[in-house]
């Protein structure tokens, strides 16, 4: 390096999007069983980053301010993702960057929906795998039952956003984690990779928003104790009479899902897709 060079480690935009790209060819063309598999293991990781945020959160309701609580709980939370990311898997949301290479011509339509179906039906199978086996675990009685007590009460708010508001929190949330994944196309290390994560999740997290894949866990683990466990759930004193399967998959993860593509999908690697990609390729 020439003295007065200015030397930037990380990779600059215009090359993220050419990584982005590139991986998503890779993803879109990758054998269904190990695209599976891979999706499985995220489901997986980011309920462990549920049971975290919920653990770090239990009990501290009217005790600390509610913003110090989702900042910890987003925190936290953020495991979820770096095991993503750093241990290789395959998560739905982060998935809709594909569009980058589909909006480029370099994947079908049809690739992109074949992946995004299996990736998410992954996903919820690793997700619900891991809520029964935490569930199992009588993990929610711990400290004296406020860990259950926050779960019941994190599932009955999250079924009762009206649909459009769903949506808006799921576009939200996955701008958030789209944006912390394209970051993470700039790095050179894992270190690099993980500071990325950090601080658009635990934003995500701290702020409200909605997230399909997380709510695979924080939704089902609240209907688990609710069905199962009928008197921990009265002795919790948590209002659960509208958490239900059908509000789980009607009232949030279906308008969550739409909000997620919308967010991902559209206003992140779309823009990025016009901005970096659109001009090399016409």
């Amino acid at each position: 390096m020439t003295t007065g060079e200015i030397r930037i480690d990380a990779l600059l935009p215009p090359e993220m999007a050419q990584r982005a790209e590139y991986l998503g060819v890779r993803k879109a063309e990758a054998p269904p069983l190990a695209t599976f598999t891979l999706a499985v293991l995220a489901g997986a990781f980011i309920s462990l980053g549920a049971v975290f945020a919920t653990t770090v959160a239990a009990g501290a309701s009217g005790v600390v301010p509610y913003g110090i609580v989702r900042l910890l709980a987003g925190l936290v939370f953020t495991v979820g993702l770096v095991l993503v990311i750093v241990g290789g898997a395959e998560l739905f949301t982060g998935n809709n960057l594909i569009v980058m290479a589909w909006a480029g011509r370099k994947v079908s339509t049809g690739a992109l929906l074949r992946n995004w179906a299996i990736v998410y039906v992954g996903n919820f199978a690793g997700a619900i795998g891991t809520t029964l086996l935490v569930f199992a675990s009588r993990q929610y009685t711990f400290g004296g039952g406020s860990v259950g007590a926050a779960a019941l009460a994190t599932a009955a708010a999250k079924v009762e956003y009206g649909f459009f508001q769903a949506v808006a929190l799921g576009v939200l949330c996955n701008a958030l984690v789209c944006l912390a994944v394209w970051l993470t196309f700039s790095a050179r290390s894992t270190i690099d990779r993980i500071a990325a994560i950090i601080l658009p999740i635990a934003a995500f997290v701290a702020a409200g928003f909605e997230h399909s894949i997380a709510n695979m866990y924080f939704i089902p683990i609240g209907l688990f104790i609710k069905g199962f466990d009928p008197a921990f759930t009265a002795a919790s004193g948590v209002d659960v009479s509208g958490l239900t399967w059908p509000s789980f998959l009607i009232a949030n993860l279906l308008p969550v899902t739409l909000g997620n593509i919308i967010g991902g999908a559209v206003l992140v690697a779309a823009v990025y897709w016009f901005v970096f990609l659109h001009r090399s390729e016409t």
